[in-house]
């Protein structure tokens, strides 16, 4: 967890995450045959070990290509901690960023170009050692873009949302696992909240792929507590009270039941007529205060809405 929770991602360092870990782990032991995963699918960080698997299969299976890899990964592989590689890596000018990211792509495309032995565990250990290709380049295509510029920023946005989305369904089909994402509502729903920032989510590219086999489950609360990283970039309690009226918490909030579940699917017609009109909703992301609220119509975003009166904020590990 102190390797991977870092950066962007730092706030599920926290004791929730530890306790989930421990219980998974726990699982596993009891269940050898059936064991529960964490499946990463966004672009963020491709840890050095994702390089060495790679250039370990390649070498293995494919071993004339081990130099063109060696070259075309040079400098990319991590040597630091996650903080470091990812600041290092975004100061370089977007010129390099663009550089790099061609040669990653030019990895994909030579191993993608290949063919595998034809016995079932050659086939498995290929196709596994594209997608951890596929990877590197979804991180080094990710951080091509000039998120300076606000049609770029959009365009990384899009790129990110589309590659979780086919990073999820790849593992799902692969290993035709039940799967349980866990990302912001914003992320997991089928409307974008705001199209200039997100064209689109991965919540609509899931659908696209696999249909009503996906299933988007949108969260909204009343009041409470929660972890956000401030205007100074420091991970930070926030507290907020009861929600403004004229929102949809705050409808949703006087209903009879304190914490309950709809299925927006099946809900009756005037719950449906009002819960398809776009009204002021919380929509917090990692940072805070900044635009935490946008207009959303909660019926055509998601397919189950959970609502909480009270939410805590998770207890932080250190640092």
């Amino acid at each position: 967890m102190r390797d991977e929770f870092r950066n962007s991602y730092q706030v599920w360092q926290n004791q929730e995450y530890l306790r989930l870990i421990e219980w998974m782990r726990s699982w596993n032991v009891a269940h050898p045959g059936d064991p529960v995963q964490f499946m990463g699918n966004d672009f963020g960080y491709a840890g050095p070990d994702l390089y060495d698997r790679v250039t370990s299969y390649v070498g293995q299976r494919f071993p004339a290509l081990l130099p063109q890899f060696t070259a075309l990964y040079q400098g990319l592989r991590p040597t630091t901690d996650v903080d470091t590689y990812v600041h290092a890596y975004l100061a370089k000018p977007i010129a390099e960023r663009k550089e790099m990211a061609q040669r990653t792509g030019q990895a994909l495309a030579l191993l993608q170009g290949q063919r595998p032995g034809g016995g079932k565990a050659e086939q498995e250990a290929y196709t596994w050692a594209v997608q951890h290709v596929r990877a590197i380049d979804q991180t080094a295509t990710g951080y091509s873009y000039d998120f300076t510029k606000p049609t770029q920023g959009a365009a990384a946005m899009r790129y990110r949302d589309q590659v979780m989305a086919d990073n999820t369904v790849w593992w799902q089909r692969h290993t035709g696992d039940r799967v349980l994402l866990s990302a912001h509502n914003a992320h997991v729903a089928y409307d974008t909240y705001s199209p200039k920032e997100y064209p689109r989510m991965q919540g609509a590219f899931i659908r696209d792929k696999i249909g009503s086999s996906y299933l988007s489950v949108g969260f909204t609360f009343d009041q409470g507590s929660f972890n956000a990283d401030g205007p100074n970039g420091a991970l930070t309690r926030y507290t907020v009270g009861p929600a403004e009226r004229g929102s949809n918490e705050r409808t949703l909030d006087a209903v009879r039941y304190r914490d309950y579940m709809v299925d927006l699917r099946t809900a009756p017609a005037a719950a449906r007529n009002w819960l398809a009109v776009a009204r002021p909703t919380r929509s917090i992301g990692t940072s805070y205060p900044g635009h935490a609220v946008y207009a959303v119509s909660l019926l055509p975003s998601h397919d189950v809405l959970i609502h909480l009166h009270r939410i805590n904020a998770a207890g932080l590990l250190d640092h």
